[in-house]
């Protein structure tokens, strides 16, 4: 069986409660591990759940059951669902955000239009619920507010999910991969060749002749200087 029953622990309850399956036929019907059922029998868990009858709801016939009980081996199997529900189409135009995440958005735009410039505006808009008003005000710094707006994930305020981001970065890089960013990494730093340095020094030969010629002159001048001090006193 690869699907579980609506509200697992609900079904747990009513079938330790109702039936004498054993905790691990119940554990495997319902999804949970064989201790939690346990710790359901002994009132350690799910206390305050109310018990959710899966014969009433269609989730497994009253025969499936008594075959588990009879049969410690037998592992249950889910009803088959006779509604068949339509499949749920693609979400068109901008994402709904709820209201207390509103204020977050002109954020989670100015995190787009930096870390992601290749995503074009029905990308943003469909991200985070906006309009290409806001997010050509953001991108142009006139947004009344853009002195005290912070760069923040989408992801990490939950206006969007990592996988919607993925997509929506993915497609824009496949359309348009010129406009991705590619952050360089900085040429690590290496020696110089011997060669350099070893030329560099040596196309600076010292003179000694025109040192000792300066070291001479600053002794004259200091000579001259102290005459001139006597003579003044």
């Amino acid at each position: 069986m690869s699907n579980a029953p609506l509200m697992p622990k609900a079904t747990a309850v009513w079938l330790v409660e109702n039936t004498s399956l054993s905790f691990q036929q119940i554990a495997d019907f319902c999804k949970l591990h064989e201790l939690e059922v346990k710790a359901v029998a002994d009132g350690e868990a799910a206390q305050g759940i109310r018990g959710l009858d899966p014969i009433t709801s269609g989730q497994i016939t009253r025969e499936e059951i008594e075959k588990g009980q009879k049969n410690p081996d037998y592992r249950l199997q889910l009803a088959v669902s006779k509604v068949r529900l339509p499949p749920v189409k693609p979400r068109k135009g901008p994402r709904y955000t709820p209201v207390s995440r509103r204020q977050d958005r002109p954020n989670a735009i100015l995190w787009l239009v930096r870390n992601h410039p290749e995503l074009k505006d029905a990308q943003v808009m469909r991200l985070v619920g906006t309009t290409k008003t806001t997010i050509a005000a953001i991108r142009d710094r006139t947004h009344w507010n853009s002195q005290n707006l912070t760069p923040q994930d989408p992801v990490t305020l939950g206006l969007c999910s990592q996988i919607d981001l993925d997509f929506e970065v993915a497609k824009a890089a496949k359309a348009n991969p010129d406009a991705v960013i590619r952050r360089e990494e900085p040429e690590e730093e290496t020696l110089l060749p011997a060669e350099v340095t070893t030329a560099e020094q040596g196309g600076a030969e010292l003179d000694v002749q025109s040192v000792f010629a300066k070291l001479k002159q600053l002794k004259r001048d200091d000579e001259d200087a102290d005459e001139d001090d006597d003579q003044r006193r």
